[in-house]
């Protein structure tokens, strides 16, 4: 179960069969009862996590950073950095299961596997994306402001953003039943329209609040 979730994970279903199966079998499998840390300040490990099951809060000091579900990836903030803090502390909101790869690992598909070196590329710059956005929001006052911004930085441009209430509740840090009332404020003002899990962008000025 552990190998098909890894082959077909965007970060690594390019990497050789072969290369791949080394990985897997050098990884470790963590299991993490609800309410543990994962990680925090003075106690984690410099190797890159893949959520394979549960969902993960992410907190710096009281600041909710994100929520981490099934296929999210974390620990690149310690990967090749030499500092001896984390910068976040991460708690299992329900039983996980966590994909350990180490620091040698990785360094060693990133020489060996191009394909590799470029989706890590691009997994960090969305990290940095998302990051700003994120700050964008938590610095709005309003919750309409906080969703505006997100959404402000999110969409890449591309006019629309794919994600779900669950989740987008928990990146800017909202109620579910305010989020849902940020939403209809900011419909009403035609900034917005909604079908699904995908946001459309209809303004973009209107979301400059």
């Amino acid at each position: 179960m552990v190998a098909q979730q890894v082959h077909a994970h965007p970060l690594l279903c390019r990497v050789s069969e072969p290369l791949r199966s080394q990985i897997l079998s050098n990884a470790q499998l963590l299991e993490v009862p609800k309410g543990e840390t994962v990680y925090d300040r003075h106690r984690f490990r410099r190797c890159l996590g893949i959520v394979l099951q549960g969902r993960i809060q992410v907190r710096k000091d009281s600041l909710l950073v994100s929520t981490l579900l099934e296929g999210d990836v974390f620990g690149a903030a310690a990967l090749f950095n030499g500092s001896p803090d984390f910068p976040t502390t991460m708690t299992a909101l329900a039983p996980c299961k966590v994909l350990l790869i180490s620091q040698e690992d990785v360094r060693r598909m990133l020489w060996e596997c191009p394909a590799f070196a470029e989706d890590y590329v691009t997994y960090l710059s969305q990290r940095i994306q998302f990051l700003s956005a994120r700050l964008d929001a938590v610095s709005a006052d309003s919750a309409e402001g906080k969703l505006a911004q997100y959404l402000l930085g999110a969409d890449g441009g591309g006019g629309e953003v794919s994600v779900s209430a669950t989740r987008l509740s928990a990146l800017i840090g909202v109620g579910r039943a305010t989020l849902y009332r940020a939403f209809e404020a900011l419909e009403q003002e035609g900034a917005i329209s909604r079908e699904g899990k995908t946001i459309h962008i209809l303004d973009r000025r209107k979301l400059q609040i």
